[in-house]
């Protein structure tokens, strides 16, 4: 899946060196689930085909109001 399918909830830019391409950020797909975008993440190992990112709280609240939740 190409980022220009995506829907683009969060673009909150968090210091000089964050640009559109590498900050953590939230998307949405066509098909309403969501694509996670942030640092790798080692807390636990996750099950075969999964991954953990790990993004600061004001990002997922950023998602959060540009859905209108």
């Amino acid at each position: 899946m190409a980022r220009e399918g995506l829907t683009r909830l969060t673009g909150a830019v968090d210091g000089p060196e964050c640009d559109d391409d590498d900050c953590p950020n939230v998307y949405r797909t066509r098909s309403g689930s969501f694509i996670v975008q942030g640092n790798v993440s080692d807390a636990f190992s996750p099950s075969v085909g999964e991954g953990l990112v790990e993004i600061p709280e004001h990002v997922l609240r950023e998602a959060v109001r540009a859905l209108g939740w």
